[in-house]
């Protein structure tokens, strides 16, 4: 290794070249259970689909209104997520839970 090769920092946006592998990242990140870890994987798409200004423009959305719904501390209106994500060549899916889900669910709720 060349210590004189200029590190790059990895960015998950580099790596998001199309709409399937958008899915499949936003998915594990909604597997997480943590909202802020989708909407920081919602801000990587994001970015690998053109940037903010670009989401602006196909969603109509304001580029701060975008900003902010996907913040760290975000809470997107349904509205705004289903634009932001038909922009990015996405939709909603609900999806029942797994046996293995139900059963944790059905532990913790008892």
């Amino acid at each position: 290794m060349n210590a004189n090769k200029p590190f790059k920092p990895y960015r998950a946006a580099d790596h998001l070249q199309s709409p399937g592998e958008a899915a499949e990242y936003l998915n594990a990140a909604i597997e997480d259970g943590h909202p802020a870890v989708l909407l920081k994987a919602l801000r990587n798409v994001a970015e690998s689909a053109g940037g903010m200004s670009h989401l602006s423009r196909e969603t109509g959305l304001s580029r701060e209104s975008l900003y902010k719904a996907l913040s760290e501390d975000g809470n997107p209106r349904l509205s705004s997520l289903d634009a932001i994500l038909r922009a990015m060549g996405l939709r909603l899916n609900i999806q029942p839970l797994s046996p293995a889900e139900e059963t944790d669910r059905n532990l913790r709720t008892a």
